[in-house]
Parts: C-alpha cells; structure tokens; sequence
C-alpha cells in the first residue's frame, strides 16, 4: 500500500454524543498527515440527525485535509437512511473492508 490509511471503527448508536467524539477522532486523524480514512460502520446500529452532521463534518475535515474519506459496513437500516437523506450521494460506500482493499487499495 503506497497511501496511508487509517481505519476508524464507530459502534452503537451515532447521535450527539457519539458524533461529537466523531468530530474529535477525525481531527486527530487529519492531523497524523494520512491519505485515507475509512470509517467502519459494522458496528453502528442507528444514527440520528446529530449523526447525519457529524458524518458531514468529518467529510468537510476531510476535503479541506486533501484526505479521501470511505465508508464500509453499512447495515440496511442504515443505507436506507442515506438513500432518504441522500447520503449515498455524498459518500463513498464498500460492502465491507475486503470490498474496500480490492476496489480502492489496489489501484494505489
């Protein structure tokens, strides 16, 4: 792999709370000078608005890092709630993270 990745893991529910130390990780991550950062959802069972935003936060972070931000893992309820907000066009999404390493790691 040539670009450095990070691999963040988010669990439970992803509301105000969860989505503040969402905000906070990502920065931190920025800030290491990684190239990728994939969240992995598998975990994640419900996110709320609070949720929502701080997904659009840390792609904002992101971007403005020149940073490439995917997303993996994630359940049903979950993407149909990104199909409704219209997320999925926002975000990059894999199956899982082997989808993610042979679609996104292999062309690196």
């Amino acid at each position: 792999m040539n670009s450095s990745v990070e691999i963040l893991e988010l669990s439970g529910i992803l509301d105000g709370i969860r989505g503040n130390e969402l905000r906070r990780e990502v920065s931190s991550i920025v800030e290491t000078g990684v190239q990728i950062l994939l969240i992995d959802m598998q975990e994640v069972k419900f996110i709320d608005s609070s949720g929502l935003g701080a997904l659009v936060s840390a792609m904002q972070m992101t971007r403005s890092a020149n940073v490439k931000l995917f997303l993996c893992s994630i359940n049903d309820q979950v993407r149909m709630l990104f199909e409704l907000t219209k997320m999925d066009r926002i975000f990059q999404t894999f199956a899982d993270r082997g989808d993610f390493h042979h679609q996104v790691m292999s062309i690196q």
